[in-house]
């Protein structure tokens, strides 16, 4: 759709426009963000060894700050941060040897920034 503008009002129309979408990119990064974080929590839950299963139900997002610029948001394991770092990168056992590193976290990362960095970029292009 066009429209004519004169030229005393073009700086204003144009940044009329760019308003309009820095309000869409932002909507489009904070649902990116969200569903990274979920799609990380459910990584890290499917992949977490298995014992009882409350260490795979312990994660969680959690929205750290969130401004009408930005969302920061963080996934973590309630409670059970000290057993994550041991499963994840292995542990002395206390008969000696060393308990075999069961990494969970660091591919669901991975992964997740990889799908946050799509999601920029299909949200961007339109």
């Amino acid at each position: 759709m066009s429209k004519t503008v004169k030229i005393e009002e073009l700086a204003g129309e144009v940044m009329k426009g760019l308003t309009e979408y820095s309000k869409l990119a932002t909507s489009d990064m904070k649902k990116a963000v969200r569903k990274a974080g979920n799609e990380v929590r459910s990584e890290i839950q499917a992949n977490a060894p298995k014992d009882t299963g409350a260490y795979a139900k312990s994660w969680a997002v959690k929205k750290m700050k969130e401004s009408s610029e930005k969302l920061e948001v963080v996934v973590h394991s309630k409670n059970r941060y000290q057993l994550a770092h041991l499963l994840e990168y292995g542990h002395a056992l206390r008969g000696g040897g060393r308990a075999k590193a069961k990494p969970h976290i660091a591919p669901a990362e991975e992964h997740g920034v990889e799908g946050f960095e799509n999601a920029i970029e299909r949200a961007l292009k339109g």
